[in-house]
């Protein structure tokens, strides 16, 4: 499987810090399923240590995308951990980690999470370019072994899959607001750098109002329908403000501060390459 490289999407924006601001609508959209939400009820360490699960799944994801032929094996190494995992939920549900249908549920979601980051904190992305990060986006699902037949050909039929889970699919589970309960208390994530510690003070908040604020806000509004969240007129707006605040501040930080630990280091070796190849 051909891994990402220098010049994809992927290779420019998945390895940043100010992807932490879409983890947490991430992780409740992927609840909502009822088969994700049980198991990560059962076998899950978010209540316990939040952001120590965040920290193995940012190192995860990285790995997708900046290892190169160690990609392979990290999907490899998620799958037989998740083949391990079942059981029966609250409602007497049974529930398997590699139902295809979950398991794409989970993948495609961080599709659909880039585009709203871009849309929120960064530039929205031209049509083409969705289309180029969705078709990229299909590349990592090989990665993962996520079933081809359960992620939607094209950019076009992804739209109105997304619509259909949300409104059939998706469910107000309780781990899906019990997410929402922790992250009011969570402290900001000790693995950012400094300097990006105060990205909430343009709308004066603590960290832990902070991250639900976020997370709320960038849900879509059928899904806080779903789930009963309150979201007003007033609240759009500081989000846009914050968000004018995140997209001129994250092009002039310096790559070390911009890009999580694997991110810089294979940015940073891929230039060296080039570098030598054309001396």
């Amino acid at each position: 499987m051909e891994p990402f490289r220098p010049g994809t999407i992927h290779w420019d924006t998945a390895g940043e810090y100010r992807n932490l601001l879409v983890a947490g609508s991430a992780l409740v959209l992927q609840t909502m399923h009822p088969a994700v939400g049980a198991a990560v009820a059962e076998h899950s360490t978010y209540r316990q240590d939040p952001w120590g699960r965040l920290t193995r799944t940012l190192t995860s994801v990285q790995k997708w995308v900046y290892g190169g032929p160690e990609a392979e094996r990290e999907g490899l190494r998620l799958r037989e951990i998740h083949s391990r995992i079942s059981g029966t939920d609250e409602r007497g549900r049974s529930y398997h980690a590699l139902n295809g249908e979950a398991y794409a549920w989970v993948h495609l979601t961080l599709f659909e999470r880039f585009v709203v980051l871009n849309r929120y904190f960064g530039t929205p992305y031209s049509r083409e370019k969705e289309r180029r990060l969705y078709a990229e986006s299909r590349q990592l699902g090989r990665i993962l072994r996520v079933p081809e037949r359960e992620v939607p050909p094209t950019l076009d039929d992804f739209w109105p899959y997304f619509d259909r889970m949300v409104a059939e699919r998706l469910e107000a589970h309780p781990t899906a607001l019990e997410v929402l309960a922790t992250m009011r208390g969570t402290p900001a994530p000790p693995m950012v750098p400094r300097p990006l510690r105060g990205i909430w003070r343009p709308v004066g908040m603590g960290s832990g109002e902070f991250n639900s604020f976020v997370t709320v806000g960038t849900l879509p509004p059928a899904v806080r329908e779903v789930l009963g969240l309150h979201w007003s007129q007033k609240d759009e707006r500081r989000l846009r403000r914050l968000g004018r605040a995140v997209a001129a501040l994250t092009p002039r930080l310096p790559e070390r501060v911009r890009y999580m630990p694997i991110a810089y280091r294979a940015r940073r070796a891929a230039r060296d390459r080039r570098e030598l190849l054309s001396a």
